[in-house]
């Protein structure tokens, strides 16, 4: 940088994991590291639009670390920090190793609720706002706020001397995918965004798989929403509206981590949504082998929802019919149960059991597009039987 001019924001936003992630393996605690380096940051803001400097993060790392100092010393009845502080190198010049991978596993704490590790993640490794947060995931920032000061409370005392759990770091960015956008942050390209830092940082095929995942599914994402505003169903959607270039990449990354014979639950998840990617048309969806890799996931994870989603896989490959049979093997009570349990009676034929099927599953959904839509399938239904009298 080394002139004066506008903060770039953007940068700020990938140094603050490495910043932060320096003074915590200098021996500060995470809340204390945290708040040390929102002190710098603002400290920047204030000063580097007259003053830039040549090394930012050299310059926010000590920052941070004064700040952090300061407010050590100054705790003098807490002496046992106080000696830990006095026993840290200067700071000196910044190592150029990157060691805020670690911060992926401490804000995935299992100490921590899903919903916590993922605030934390955001705030910690994404270098977002508390405010941004709190607005993409509707609340008041307050409650956010309170939200992430339990977190960073929960893991304070918690060292960074062991290997962390990469399956829990996963689910905790799948967590983060799968609220998609609202507000006004991205969170599904927020997502990818920190995925892929994670898998620079770390040779892992499970992190690749999960990256190829994202990619594939927001590929589709142009697709999913009709000009209504309302959900268009996979084997409707406009394929030229999908983002080939990210369906390129998704495949290759996918391809490169099953070549190292490794297979997890994520690759697995990837390999059905790109056979997806690769149909053309939805009638040229290759369903047989679909099927065949929700059995290698429900192998992996024995998970009902799989096994739920193997069910309607099954019936396009094999037949409504047989779809109903591996559906009645299920919980009726699982998520989704009677919305795919309509469908595949409409593929059987039966629409007024379809009908009454579409109208249960509306009242059970959660999310508004998805009511919305399975509304209209009733409706639809309903005139089609309607006009058949």
């Amino acid at each position: 940088m080394g002139t004066g001019g506008a903060v770039d924001e953007a940068l700020l936003r990938v140094l603050t994991p490495e910043v932060l992630a320096v003074l915590v393996r200098r021996g500060a605690d995470f809340a204390a590291a945290e708040d040390a380096v929102q002190e710098a940051l603002l400290e920047a803001f204030r000063s580097w639009p007259q003053d830039a400097p040549r090394d930012p993060k050299g310059w926010l790392v000590t920052v941070a670390w004064r700040r952090f100092l300061d407010a050590a010393r100054a705790e003098a009845a807490r002496r046992r920090r106080e000696d830990l502080v006095e026993e840290q190198p200067a700071p000196g010049p910044v190592p150029g190793e990157d060691d805020s991978l670690q911060l992926y596993f401490l804000c995935a704490h299992p100490s921590l609720s899903p919903a916590s590790a993922v605030a934390l993640t955001l705030r910690a490794v994404g270098g977002l706002t508390t405010r941004q947060i709190a607005r993409a995931y509707l609340v008041p920032e307050a409650t956010m706020a309170q939200r992430i000061s339990r977190a960073k409370r929960t893991v304070a005392g918690v060292r960074l001397d062991r290997a962390g759990d990469v399956s829990t770091v996963l689910r905790v960015l799948y967590l983060v995918f799968n609220e998609g956008y609202s507000g006004d942050v991205d969170l599904a390209a927020e997502a990818i965004r920190l995925t892929r830092q994670l898998a620079a940082r770390i040779d892992h095929p499970e992190v690749s798989g999960l990256l190829a995942l994202m990619l594939l599914h927001h590929a589709r994402r142009a697709g999913r929403i009709g000009p209504d505003g309302g959900l268009v169903p996979l084997a409707e959607q406009d394929r030229s509206r999908w983002d080939t270039a990210a369906i390129a990449e998704g495949v290759a990354v996918l391809q490169a981590a099953l070549a190292r014979d490794r297979l997890g639950e994520f690759q697995a998840q990837a390999a059905i949504a790109a056979l997806h990617a690769d149909a053309p048309v939805a009638a040229e969806t290759d369903w047989v082998q679909i099927v065949e890799w929700y059995d290698e996931l429900a192998a992996l994870t024995d998970s009902p929802v799989v096994r739920l989603n193997r069910a309607v896989a099954v019936g396009e490959a094999d037949g409504a019919r047989a779809g109903l049979a591996a559906l009645a093997e299920l919980d009726p009570a699982l998520p989704r149960y009677t919305a795919a349990s309509a469908y595949l009676h409409e593929r059987a034929g039966e629409l007024s059991v379809a009908a009454g099927l579409y109208a249960k599953a509306a009242r059970q959904a959660g999310a508004a597009a998805e009511r919305d839509h399975l509304v209209r399938q009733a409706a639809r239904l309903n005139t089609l039987l309607h006009e058949g009298r």
